[in-house]
């Protein structure tokens, strides 16, 4: 899965309600760029270029999927719909938002559209202040200098005063403290491991991946299913077995919780339909056995998407043994979930419907899932 990117921001208001200004940008970033993680102090300082009233100033670092220019164009986008109007871009002049990249990672570009890291950051103290606040150690690439060395050298007199006003990151809207642990599950391609991979990076969290990858019966299993059944279910639930109790054994004290993208029930759900009758029988014996004794998630989020859709991310991530799988199957399974769910009286279960939603490609999708789990 491709990593988001780090970006630093730069935040400015003088017209209007400058605070409400900054809020509602740092709202609208959130909501359509990608994951605010550190906000810094707010700063007024005099108008630069012109005569007006004072700034309000602040930084944010944010990771984004997004490439540069398609956040540089989202933020002209936010800037337009806050009231922004740019008549000159070399115009200094009062403004109710201005939202400038500082920093694009490591990246150095120089385009008619897109200058990155910005030309004028290490002259302005009204950037360097907040940054440092949140980025002291980041290095300009150019430069080769750290933002705190940026700013004991910056010539710029102007003389900034914080604002007791603290900005709301609006990420920690979602709460995720009350939960050690928490499975995500679904049925093939429901997007499972995306969403587990999404909340890990952004949230945290420990991550358990199912490691289907490495079981060599899969690709027999979907040439050969009454042959490899049993073979395949087996090594499943071995492997299932060991990763979850080695995994959840191993304390991380720099992560807050775990997040899988399966629970070890999921080995009791595919055998049903995979096997005989006597073969079922046999296999949950040992599947009792041994599930007894795992720790059972304290949230299991179930994904729910419809077969048409199940379909269409299956072909979409191209995994050769599974162009050929049944909606039948498909359909059994998702029968099988939804039937184990509906009578555990233990678990905390949220089941979601993502069938119209693709919160791996649309950020507000993503964020509508969060807001249902949390």
């Amino acid at each position: 899965m491709i990593q988001p990117k780090p970006y630093h921001i730069a935040l400015g208001s003088n017209k209007g309600d400058k605070f409400k200004n900054l809020q509602t940008a740092i709202d609208a970033i959130h909501e359509r760029v990608g994951h605010i993680m550190l906000i810094s102090k707010v700063y007024k300082s005099p108008a630069f270029g012109f005569e007006g009233d004072d700034f309000f100033n602040c930084c944010l670092v944010l990771e984004s999927y997004l490439e540069t220019q398609n956040v540089l164009d989202t933020l002209l986008e936010i800037e337009t719909a806050l009231g922004r109007t740019r008549t000159n871009i070399h115009t200094y002049e009062a403004r109710t938002i201005d939202l400038d990249i500082v920093f694009a990672d490591n990246e150095i570009i120089n385009t008619d559209t897109l200058k990155v890291p910005h030309p004028e950051m290490s002259k302005r103290k009204f950037v360097l202040l907040p940054l440092n606040d949140i980025a002291s150690k980041v290095k300009h690439p150019e430069l080769n200098k750290e933002v705190a060395d940026l700013l004991r050298e910056c010539d710029d007199q102007s003389v900034l005063e914080p604002i007791n006003i603290w900005l709301k990151n609006p990420s920690k809207a979602y709460n995720f403290s009350r939960y050690n642990y928490i499975a995500i599950e679904g049925n093939i391609g429901a997007g499972k491991t995306s969403l587990a991979t999404k909340i890990s990076h952004d949230f945290n969290a420990k991550l358990i991946l199912e490691r289907f990858a490495d079981n060599p019966f899969l690709p027999k299993f979907y040439e050969d299913a009454n042959r490899y059944a049993f073979t395949l279910e087996m090594s499943f639930l071995a492997d299932r077995y060991q990763q979850i109790s080695d995994d959840l054994a191993q304390l991380d004290l720099f992560k807050d919780f775990i997040v899988s993208d399966y629970d070890v029930f999921k080995s009791l759900i595919f055998s049903k339909i995979t096997l005989q009758e006597d073969e079922f029988k046999l296999y949950r014996k040992l599947f009792d056995l041994m599930y007894k004794d795992l720790k059972k998630p304290e949230l299991y989020v179930y994904l729910y998407q419809n077969t048409e859709r199940l379909q269409q991310n299956i072909k979409k991530r191209g995994r050769d043994y599974e162009q050929n799988i049944a909606d039948d199957y498909l359909e059994k399974i998702n029968s099988g979930y939804l039937d184990f769910l509906k009578t555990q009286k233990d678990f905390n279960v949220k089941i979601i419907d993502v069938s119209d939603r693709d919160f791996v490609e649309n950020r507000k999708d993503y964020l509508w899932i969060l807001s249902e789990i949390c």
